[in-house]
């Protein structure tokens, strides 16, 4: 926009700073953990990503224009790349993240900003996520099409593009803020990388089925559902409601998994990068616990009921996770208390450690 190029580092700075919450108010708080300079750099590197996945999201935009436009989005990330001129296609931006994507032009400025070594932390895996999209945006059909992933490996695929790669553009990042993680921790932490993303994602994926429906998309498989003989155009289907659950149930069996290699990426965090390890524990403990609601909910694919955590169980998991980050096996027990479907109790104490 014509008035971005006479913003101040400062004002650039502030407005993107000012632009995550409207755009993910969990990430927002998340972020807060963060020690400088690690916190301004993966808020950078989140809005970029969100700015692809705005592109891949955009309904005005058929197929081709979108490969198109997020391919563009992928050249400009190079030190020499031209700006793709977001704020043509999102002219009357009609959501915050229009509105992020209008003004794509500061946080470019603000990522070609980073010193070479935070750049190239980077840039690669935000390129891999925009061509991911890009590959995924060539499956959708016309507007209003209902669109479905085919088997198991392309749901892995899909998880791989949209968080796999978050995963590690943070192990990357936490190596350039942390002198303890040396070479062999980084390779066990980045054998771990991947798990940590495909956890998240597919907990969304699980609690978001219905959401996901409304807007012709379904990320269960197909032969995931045949193997229970309905197909993913039924999977909402009160009759098939029996067969429905099978399928989720062997979903919320792999997403589970991942998130068991998560935990063992939290692990290998140093203890003393208290805050690298509080970042990381907090989404993942929102991610089992909602995972074992999902688990235990009969209404897990009713489309007028909403799977999440309770606000107060919110809180708990937070202030548990600031008691429990220094500690192994703190972090371990309250794990495995939190994937059980049920909680015996939900009060936290003092110390943010669950009575």
């Amino acid at each position: 926009m014509a008035g971005d190029d006479a913003l101040s580092v400062q004002a650039r700075r502030d407005w993107c700073r000012a632009m995550l919450p409207k755009v993910s108010r969990t990430f927002a708080a998340c972020i807060e953990l963060l020690p400088e300079p690690t916190r301004r750099r993966v808020l950078v590197a989140y809005l970029l990503c969100r700015i692809a996945d705005t592109i891949e999201d955009c309904p005005r935009l058929p197929p081709d224009e979108k490969r198109r436009w997020l391919a563009a989005w992928s050249a400009a990330l190079a030190d020499d790349g031209c700006d793709p001129r977001l704020e043509t296609l999102f002219a009357e931006p009609a959501s915050d993240d229009e509105r992020l994507a209008q003004r794509a032009r500061l946080v470019l400025a603000e990522f070609r900003s980073f010193a070479p070594a935070a750049r190239a932390a980077i840039r690669p895996w935000v390129q891999e996520m925009s061509e991911g999209m890009a590959a995924f945006a060539a499956r959708q059909g016309d507007a209003g099409a209902f669109c479905a992933l085919e088997d198991e490996r392309e749901l892995d695929r899909y998880c791989w593009f949209v968080a796999g790669t978050v995963g590690h553009l943070l192990t990357e990042l936490f190596r350039l803020q942390s002198p303890r993680i040396d070479a062999a921790r980084f390779a066990a932490l980045k054998q771990r990388a991947a798990d940590f993303g495909l956890g998240l994602q597919l907990t969304n994926i699980i609690k978001d089925v219905a959401d996901d429906r409304r807007r012709g998309w379904c990320f269960v498989p197909r032969l995931a559902c045949a193997r229970h003989g309905l197909s993913p155009e039924a999977l909402l289907d009160v009759e098939q409601a029996r067969g429905a659950r099978a399928v989720m149930e062997a979903l919320i069996a792999k997403a589970s998994a991942h998130l068991e290699r998560a935990l063992e990426y939290c692990l290998l965090l140093p203890p003393a990068d208290y805050r690298l390890r509080l970042f990381c524990l907090t989404p993942l403990f929102f991610a089992v616990r909602t995972l074992a609601v999902a688990s235990a909910d009969p209404r897990l694919l009713d489309p007028a009921h909403k799977v999440k955590i309770a606000r107060r169980e919110v809180y708990g998991l937070i202030a548990l996770c600031h008691a429990i980050a220094p500690s192994d096996a703190a972090i371990v027990a309250a794990y495995r208390r939190c994937s059980r479907r049920k909680l015996l109790q939900t009060a936290v104490c003092s110390s943010g450690y669950p009575l």
